[in-house]
């Protein structure tokens, strides 16, 4: 018998046997003839094309011991640790490096870590956004820190916008650019230049930071002030006094060389005395500003229209600020009574910032040598009577007062007295 026919034989077989629920001389038959087919179906003999496949065999089952499972737990163990010291390893090795990076950039590039206060330097060009502390407050800049303790030079210029914030519709109150005190809490958008500071598009800040600054201000700098003039007045008095202690002991051995002399020494102590005192006075006087110039603009009936001789007027007082340092504008208008009190208000309002207008887009006068224009309505002491027409004439008017600092101050130039005065205060 062939392999094949061998293999078939019992499928062959399996198809005629009866079924199992009839007699028991039926299921003793089909029991005999299931137990050869059974061996042969088990036989090792391999199966070649047949539709019959061989059982699967079970891997035995080893059993363990505890022995066995105690080495097992060890292994496991061991693994654990391996692994928790291969990563204390390399956290070490990361924090290294990250300790160590800064020192070797440092070195590198032939400077020390500095503990002070860093200082940002803004690309040319690049878009930034500053929120900070205003730290120093100068002419045209001032310097912000942030909350990381970074300090960033912004500079001022003629399209900076300063205004507080105005929620979510927008608006807020547009300030000059003397608003901006020491302590005041803001935010600045600008673009870099090429020397690395910020140039200042737009400044926003709160009415509360404000009125928070305006309070740290009024009484910290005049104290500041104090402080730093007592100190340079001491300095300044030791030099002179060890300067004049010297002058003096040279004119004492003039003197005593020819007593003819002793005038021309004298005289010589005397000014050197007086420059002492003049150069005390100027350096006092550097945080000190003085109304040097003060002229009035008039203006016609119920109108905040610049007449051709106020213009020229103030084509006079702008040569004049062209030819001094350390000045300012201070702009005020004013209203003879006439109709109610808010009305006479906004037109002596609209009077001065007619004349602040002028005075920038005529002779380009920084915007930051002028302090916020401001009309004070109905003058409470006007400088004529509103009950003749000439009077009223001459209070409708306009004031611009040439602010100038002492410590700085030159010889004025002499304007013409038709139109320029001396100061005097807000009528």
């Amino acid at each position: 018998m062939s392999l094949t026919e061998r293999e078939a034989e019992p499928v062959a077989s399996l198809s005629s046997f009866p079924p199992f629920a009839t007699h028991p001389h039926s299921i003793r038959k089909a029991t005999a003839t299931i137990q050869p087919l059974d061996s042969a179906y088990r036989s090792p003999i391999p199966n070649h094309g047949s539709t019959i496949s061989r059982p699967r065999t079970r891997t035995p089952v080893v059993p363990f011991n505890k022995g066995t499972r105690a080495n097992l737990r060890m292994e496991r163990k061991q693994m654990r640790l391996n692994h928790v010291g291969t990563l204390r390893s390399f956290v070490a090795t990361l924090l290294l490096t990250l300790v160590l990076a800064p020192l070797t950039f440092a070195q590198g590039s032939g400077t020390t870590p500095s503990t002070s206060n860093a200082r940002t330097n803004v690309a040319a060009g690049q878009k930034m956004k500053v929120k900070g502390v205003v730290m120093r407050r100068d002419a045209d800049t001032f310097i912000v820190r942030d909350q990381s303790g970074a300090e960033t030079v912004v500079l001022l210029s003629d399209q900076t916008s300063v205004k507080t914030k105005g929620g979510a519709f927008g608006g807020g109150t547009s300030f000059g650019q003397t608003a901006i005190l020491r302590g005041l809490n803001l935010e600045v958008e600008g673009r870099g230049d090429s020397s690395g500071r910020l140039v200042a598009e737009k400044i926003r800040f709160s009415d509360r930071d404000l009125r928070t600054a305006k309070a740290v201000e009024a009484n910290v700098t005049p104290v500041e002030n104090r402080v730093g003039t007592a100190e340079g007045r001491i300095g300044q008095v030791e030099q002179n006094a060890q300067r004049m202690s010297g002058q003096l002991d040279e004119l004492a051995a003039v003197s005593n060389a020819a007593s003819g002399g002793a005038v021309a020494a004298q005289e010589a102590a005397n000014k050197a005395v007086e420059g002492v005192r003049v150069a005390n006075d100027r350096v006092s006087a550097l945080d000190d500003y003085t109304a040097q110039q003060s002229l009035n603009v008039n203006f016609k009936l119920r109108s905040a229209a610049l007449t051709p001789e106020a213009k020229r007027t103030l084509d006079e007082v702008a040569k004049y600020s062209q030819e001094a340092k350390g000045f300012m504008f201070e702009v005020t208008g004013y209203a003879y009574d006439f109709r109610g009190k808010e009305a006479n208000r906004q037109l002596s309002q609209q009077r001065a910032e007619s004349v602040v207008r002028y005075l920038v887009e005529t002779h380009r006068v920084p915007l930051r040598r002028i302090i916020t224009p401001y009309g004070y309505g109905a003058a409470p002491q006007p400088i004529a009577e509103n009950t003749t027409r000439e009077g009223r004439e001459q209070n409708r008017r306009a004031e611009v007062r040439v602010l100038v600092n002492r410590g700085l101050a030159q010889p004025a130039t002499e304007m013409n007295p038709s139109k320029v005065t001396s100061a005097t205060p807000p009528q």
